[in-house]
């Protein structure tokens, strides 16, 4: 029986996990948590009893706890909640399936007690890439990627040796807006920018998907997971969501990983590792499968991946920078206060004013977010 906690299960990725727990008998799930969605904590505690229930909001906590009196589960809350979860003594692998910088503590507590981690919070690595890596290797834990790029890549790499890669090639849909032009951008509304042509995702990652930051974000996630500079990672846009992303090697080959668009198959792949297992589903159908695309990204247009790959070149405490402006400005974007290409200012002007901080530790890492998110406020307050 495999033993696992779920850091954000009532979000896209971590229900996404417990339907993969449904399909097979021998996970356990020990640990979940969420914001402040107790309703669907509540169903989750009742279906699949776990020993602990965290709740970020505290008086959610409290409710919860009032609901779920007649059960076994125990509710904690606040940071200290998720910090209790990423430790608890019994469980083997932590899914990280939480949105934002919160899932960085966690994670590291996690790693230090010695757990593998299912890794679906880009902002750990994005940000904290340079502390994360080197105390997973001290504590021997395994950094297993969930999203599905990041995930068909370590899958291209199976058996291979890493001196042996030339380059990574990064996939990307293009998004609901792929060839439109900055003009065309002015007009469309959030409805338009949820409207993912492939994937079911969370609010938040489809936005991003819409900007490109996505793309920028897995490029920044990617050197850390797989030790590769970033002029050795190349993203193309490959419009059907079929090929999830490439391994070209020194002598030519290149190695693909194929498939429909359903993120079960990386987060199955990441609970069984190294294992493989039946999961049921539409297989491609390569005697009806017309032709496979491939575009370059247009970056002058979307400007996210662009930006994120400046970033990236800065290092040291932009990417934190980039990583909490695009945040607020989705989450501003999402809430009407700002328009789509408004996203793109906010992210410029954060990173324009940000004085660098070299090889920053959590606390400044921390400090760096809070200070982008009050430069924000400051001039983006509606």
């Amino acid at each position: 029986m495999k033993k696992i906690a779920i850091l954000g299960s009532t979000g896209s990725i971590g229900t996404q996990t417990l339907d993969v727990v449904r399909l097979n008998a021998d996970i356990q799930v020990l640990g979940i948590s969420a914001g402040n969605n107790i309703r669907k904590l509540e169903e989750q505690v009742r279906e699949f009893s776990p020993k602990l229930a965290a709740v970020w909001d505290k008086e959610q906590a409290k409710t919860l706890r009032t609901r779920i009196a007649d059960t076994n589960t125990k509710v904690v809350s606040g940071m200290g909640g998720m910090m209790e979860l990423a430790a608890m003594a019994d469980t083997e692998l932590l899914v990280t399936a939480i949105v934002g910088m919160i899932g960085i503590l966690p994670t590291i507590e996690a790693i230090r007690q010695g757990k593998d981690i299912a890794l679906a919070n880009k902002e750990t690595l994005v940000t904290a890439g340079h502390i994360i890596i080197p105390l997973a290797k001290k504590h021997h834990v395994q950094i297993l990627p969930v999203d599905s790029e990041h995930s068909a890549i370590f899958q291209c790499l199976g058996g291979e040796e890493r001196k042996a890669v030339e380059k990574l090639l990064i996939t990307a849909s293009g998004g609901p807006f792929r060839g439109k032009t900055v003009k065309e951008l002015e007009e469309v509304t959030v409805e338009d920018a949820l409207k993912h042509p492939n994937w079911s995702m969370g609010h938040k990652i489809t936005i991003d998907s819409a900007t490109l930051v996505n793309k920028g974000l897995e490029v920044m996630e990617a050197r850390w997971l797989f030790d590769v500079d970033l002029e050795h990672i190349q993203v193309v846009v490959q419009p059907e969501s079929i090929i999830h992303s490439m391994v070209e090697f020194k002598d030519g080959a290149v190695m693909a990983q194929l498939g429909t668009p359903d993120m079960k198959l990386p987060i199955q792949y990441a609970l069984y590792y190294p294992g493989r297992r039946y999961l049921a589903g539409e297989r491609l159908d390569f005697r009806s499968l017309a032709q496979i695309t491939f575009e370059e990204p247009d970056m002058e247009t979307f400007k996210g991946l662009k930006m994120a790959l400046d970033a990236a070149r800065v290092g040291d405490s932009m990417p934190t920078v980039f990583n909490a402006a695009n945040e607020r400005a989705v989450s501003k974007f999402l809430n009407h206060e700002i328009s789509f290409l408004d996203i793109y200012s906010v992210i410029e002007g954060a990173m324009r004013q940000h004085k660098v901080v070299k090889n920053p530790n959590i606390e400044q890492i921390l400090e760096t977010e809070a200070g982008t998110y009050d430069w924000i406020e400051s001039r983006w307050h509606i």
